[in-house]
């Protein structure tokens, strides 16, 4: 089934060619990335880097190394992606849930900037769309552990849920095929609204109104990138679009904890006032949750709003998966920091609505019982009733 799985990120995913591959993974799924590396050689794709990353030995040097040491250390150094960028590689990222334990904010907000910072072109092709690339998650005993503490063969179960929530146990590549027909026909219904506002609350307390910039375009899990549909994120069940920077207003409440840099965030609001962030409270993770907010100028405002109905897969499978991949397209999700350029028809009017930031981090807000409520010229109609699309 591995073989399947790795089939369809490199085919049905990424689209790869004979194009060179940059893999990027932690080194506990290294038998993962040999099925990968086996496929794309047999596609004959002949230039493969892989860039393993070991969380153990990250966590030592995050606990002994001070912050100008740190700055110095390879470890967080992602020149690399640079380089493949310059070749139009393909880039086919591999993630699992980390945790962090007894890590100073600093050390952390700091390893995640020098991740972003060293690798500029890569980010800019990235927000550009104009390389393919793909993230997945890959089942681990850590992340199984997480998920199902104390069950027996744990990681075998994690891998089935994989399998059957990115529908590798058929046709994978058909079946994807059709479902992003399925969140294309519903970026086409509300690309041709074009609403000035969404409107969104719930009864945990949601109550937020965001402005959309003049043409601005909803994304399905699919992107053009170099004439083909690349699905950047896998499994995907979300449409999005880019927020206008300067006008968001009102309270959000998450739905679901947010893991970032392996530290748990939960039971977290945010107030916003002509765009940015305000005020905030979280029970858990808060310090982390600061760090997000002020990682630079604009990460506090809002680059991405994401619609993904409540009856989805993931959604239905009742877990919690601790992996933000997962738990945003188990949920409606707005991102702090940067916009996707895609979401606007490009120009200099609609580049300047839109946010930029060196971070771009999703949370979850989506509920049994949102509503979202479309706004066009004063004029509302409701999109999302009981947290599913309206048909």
């Amino acid at each position: 089934m591995q073989e399947k799985y790795a089939e369809l990120l490199l085919k049905g995913c990424l689209k790869i060619s004979n194009q060179p591959l940059l893999i990027s993974a932690p080194i506990e799924v290294y038998d993962f990335v040999r099925v990968v590396v086996k496929k794309a050689y047999e596609m004959g794709v002949r230039d493969i880097y892989i860039d393993y990353s070991d969380e153990v030995i990250k966590q030592l040097q995050l606990q002994n190394f001070n912050i100008d040491e740190l700055k110095e250390s390879s470890l967080w150094n992602k020149s690399i992606f640079d380089e493949y960028a310059k070749k139009n590689a393909c880039f086919l990222m591999l993630s699992t849930y980390e945790e962090r334990n007894d890590i100073a904010v600093s050390k952390l907000e700091l390893t995640a900037k020098l991740s972003r910072i060293t690798r500029p072109l890569f980010k800019e092709k990235q927000l550009k769309n104009e390389i393919a690339w793909t993230i997945a998650s890959v089942a681990t005993k850590t992340w199984a552990n997480k998920m199902f503490p104390n069950e027996e063969n744990n990681v075998e179960k994690l891998w089935n849920i994989i399998y059957d929530i990115c529908l590798v146990k058929d046709d994978p590549i058909k079946a994807w095929q059709e479902k992003i027909a399925n969140t294309e026909r519903k970026a086409k219904v509300m690309n041709e609204k074009q609403y000035d506002y969404l409107y969104l609350k719930n009864k945990k307390g949601t109550n937020l109104k965001i402005k959309l910039p003049k043409n601005h375009i909803w994304v399905s899990g699919a992107s053009d990138i170099n004439d083909k549909k690349i699905i950047a994120n896998l499994p995907t069940e979300e449409i999005f679009t880019a927020p206008f920077k300067d006008d968001v207003n009102g309270v959000v409440y998450n739905s679901k904890p947010l893991v970032y840099n392996g530290v748990l965030i939960d039971d977290f609001m945010l107030k916003f006032e002509n765009g940015k962030v305000v005020d905030f409270k979280a029970k858990q993770g808060y310090e982390t949750l600061k760090s997000i907010i002020e990682f630079d100028e604009n990460s506090n405002k809002l680059g991405e709003v994401a619609l993904v109905d409540y009856n989805s897969p993931i959604s239905n499978s009742k877990l919690v998966f601790y992996e933000t991949l997962y738990d945003e397209n188990a949920s409606c999700h707005l991102a702090l920091g940067s916009a996707y350029l895609e979401c606007v028809q490009i120009s200099e009017d609609a580049f300047n609505q839109i946010n930029k930031s060196d971070n771009h981090v999703d949370f979850m807000f989506g509920t049994k019982d949102l509503k979202v409520i479309g706004i066009k010229d004063n004029i509302e109609e409701v999109i999302m009733e009981n947290g599913n699309f309206i048909k």
